[in-house]
C-alpha cells in the first residue's frame, strides 16, 4: 500500500490554499504519469487525481499512486485519488476485411454466430442485449456514428434497419439507450480492479454503467467503507432513477460524453443542470466531466465555446470540474490544468457569481447539524468573516457547510487522514489533518492558529467556528462561534 502522510501535529504546509472554491480533477495517463509531471499538475491547479482503470495495468497505476502519495507527504497537504472503474463494454464482433460499408435503409442482422461479419450481418457476443431489446429499440455503434432500429428479435438474431449508415469495423462499441440492460455495473475485471484500488488506499471509487440504485448498493457493499463511492451518471436509465442513486452514492459525476452518445446532444445541457441541482440539494459533491477543454489535447489554447462551457459549470455550483484526455494523453496537460484554473478563478471573481450559484435553493434538513451549517454561512455575510473553520471526524459537517456555498473558504480540521483526503473534491474545502480538540478554549485557539498558519485569515479578521460538543463524537455539530484574530495572537503565532 502507498505510504501515508506523516502525522506530525499541525505540520506547516508547503502548499498555499486555492483562492478558488471549485476543485479541479485531473486524469493521469501516459502524458502525465511521472513524479515530475504530477507535481507540475498540482502546481498548475489540480486538486485531485483520477486513475482511469480502463487503460494501463496495475503496475502502472501503483506507480502513479505512489508518486501522488510521495508528493502529498512532501507538501504536507492531503491529496485525493479517485479510481475510475471501466464497467461493462459492449462491442460488436470482427468483420471479414476488418470492416463493412452500410447504407441507410438496408437490413442488417446482429446474431450469435461467431463467424466474421459482412455488410449483411455481424456477431454480437452479449446475450443480455438479445433478452432486453424489442422492436423499435435503437442500437448505436461507434459512439452513435451508426444507428440501427430493431425490427424483429429472436433468441439468436436481432434484425434491424439501418437508419444512419457508414463504416462499421472490428470490435466497435455498442450502446443500447432505450432499455435497461440486465447487466451488473461491475464486471470481473472491475472487481479485480476494485480490490487493487482499495488495497492501494484510494480515496474515491467511480462506478461506471450505473442504471439503477441497486448498482450503487452492490458497489457500496463491496467497498465496505474503505473508500467513498462516486456514481457516474452516463445512462438514460440513471436519469430516471436519479434521486435513488443520489441517496446511496457519496457523490455523482455528470459523464457528458456517454450521455451525449445515448441521448440527443441538445438534451445534455439541461440534464447537466438537473443533475448538479439534484446533487447540491441532497448535499452530494458533483463533478462535471468529459470534453471540457477537448481541443487542448492537440492545441495549447481552448476554443471560446469550451471556455464558456467550463465557466457554466462553475456558475452552476459544481463541486469539481474534470479533465480527461486533456491531461492524460494530450500534448499540453499542464497548460490544460492552468487554463481550467484561470477560467474557474475568473468566473468566481465575477460579482454575479454568488447570486448565480444560489439560483439553486438548498434547503437544510430539520437537524441541528444543518441548522448550524446554514447559520455559519449567514453569519459570514452579516459580520464579514474571512473563513469558516469546521471541526469534523467524518467530513459530514464540512459537506453540510459546503452545500450552502458560502462566500469564504472552508478550513476543515480533522484528526482523520482518510477524511482529509476524501474532501479534495468538495467545494471550497481546505482540509488539514490535526489532533482533535478537547475543550471549547482549545477549539477557539486552534481555529485561530490554523487560519493564520494556512493564510486564510490575518490579524483583525473574524472567523466562524463550527464544532460538536462533546468533542470527538461524530455527527454532533451543535456549536457555532464567532472569533476575532487580534494583533498579539498574530505575533505569538509568528514567534511560535
Amino acid at each position: 500500500m502507498a505510504r501515508a502522510m506523516p502525522t506530525k501535529e499541525d505540520s506547516p504546509s508547503r502548499y498555499t490554499p486555492r483562492s478558488r472554491k471549485v476543485r479541479i480533477l485531473a486524469t493521469l495517463g501516459p502524458a502525465s504519469d511521472t513524479p515530475e509531471m504530477i507535481r507540475r499538475l498540482a502546481e498548475a491547479g489540480a486538486d485531485a487525481f483520477r486513475i482511469n482503470m480502463s487503460h494501463g495495468n496495475h503496475a502502472d497505476h501503483e506507480r502513479r499512486i505512489a508518486s501522488i502519495r510521495a508528493l502529498e507527504s512532501e507538501l504536507q497537504r492531503p491529496t485525493t485519488i479517485l479510481a475510475d472503474l471501466q464497467g461493462p463494454k459492449l462491442r460488436v464482433g470482427k468483420f471479414a476485411g476488418d470492416k463493412a460499408e452500410l447504407k441507410a435503409g438496408q437490413a442488417f442482422t446482429f446474431d450469435r454466430d461467431e463467424a466474421s461479419g459482412d455488410a449483411k450481418r455481424a456477431n454480437l457476443p452479449h446475450r443480455e442485449i438479445f433478452d432486453a431489446v424489442h422492436p423499435g429499440t435503437r442500437l448505436l455503434v461507434d459512439d452513435g456514428k451508426l444507428v440501427f432500429r430493431v425490427t424483429r428479435v429472436s433468441e439468436e438474431r436481432i434484425e434491424t434497419k439501418v437508419e444512419v449508415g457508414g463504416t462499421i469495423s472490428n470490435n466497435k462499441g455498442l450502446n443500447v439507450p432505450d432499455v435497461v440492460l440486465p447487466l451488473a455495473a461491475l464486471t470481473e475485471k472491475d472487481r479485480a480492479d476494485l480490490a487493487f484500488a482499495l488495497d492501494q488506499g484510494v480515496d474515491w471509487v467511480a462506478l461506471s454503467f450505473v442504471q439503477r440504485p441497486e448498482d450503487v448498493a452492490e458497489a457500496r457493499r463491496l467497498i465496505g467503507g474503505k473508500a467513498n463511492l462516486l456514481a457516474k451518471i452516463e445512462k438514460p436509465a440513471a436519469i430516471e432513477r436519479l434521486e435513488g442513486i443520489l441517496e446511496l452514492a457519496d457523490a455523482v459525476m455528470v459523464a457528458r460524453g456517454d450521455l451525449g452518445v445515448e441521448l440527443p446532444p441538445e438534451e445534455v445541457p439541461p440534464l447537466q443542470k438537473r443533475i448538479v441541482e439534484g446533487a447540491r440539494r441532497m448535499g452530494r459533491p458533483v463533478v462535471v466531466a468529459t470534453q471540457m477543454l477537448e481541443s487542448m489535447i492537440n492545441s495549447p489554447s481552448p476554443t471560446r465555446a469550451e471556455v464558456s462551457d467550463v465557466a457554466t459549470a462553475v456558475y452552476d455550483g459544481a463541486d469539481a470540474i474534470m479533465l480527461s484526455a486533456e491531461s492524460a494523453s494530450g500534448q499540453y496537460p499542464c497548460e490544460a490544468v492552468e487554463m481550467m484554473n484561470r477560467i474557474a478563478t475568473s468566473a468566481e471573481a465575477d460579482p454575479t457569481h454568488y447570486a448565480r450559484v444560489h439560483f439553486t435553493e438548498t434547503l437544510p434538513d430539520a437537524t441541528t447539524n444543518d441548522a448550524i451549517a446554514r447559520a455559519a454561512s449567514g453569519i459570514v455575510r452579516t459580520v464579514g468573516a474571512a473563513a469558516i473553520v469546521c471541526f469534523t471526524s467524518s467530513g459530514s459537517t464540512a459537506r453540510r457547510v459546503a452545500r450552502e456555498r458560502p462566500t469564504v473558504p472552508l478550513l476543515v480540521l480533522t484528526p482523520s487522514l482518510k477524511t482529509s483526503r476524501r474532501l479534495g473534491i468538495l467545494w471550497g474545502a481546505h482540509a488539514v489533518r490535526t489532533r482533535d480538540v478537547h475543550s471549547f478554549e482549545e477549539m477557539v485557539g486552534k481555529s485561530k492558529r490554523m487560519a493564520l498558519r494556512h493564510g486564510l485569515a490575518k490579524g483583525g479578521d473574524r472567523i466562524i467556528v463550527t464544532a460538536g460538543v462533546p468533542f470527538g463524537v461524530p455527527g454532533s455539530t451543535n456549536v457555532v462561534h464567532v472569533a476575532r484574530l487580534i494583533g498579539d495572537e498574530l505575533e505569538r503565532h509568528s514567534e511560535g
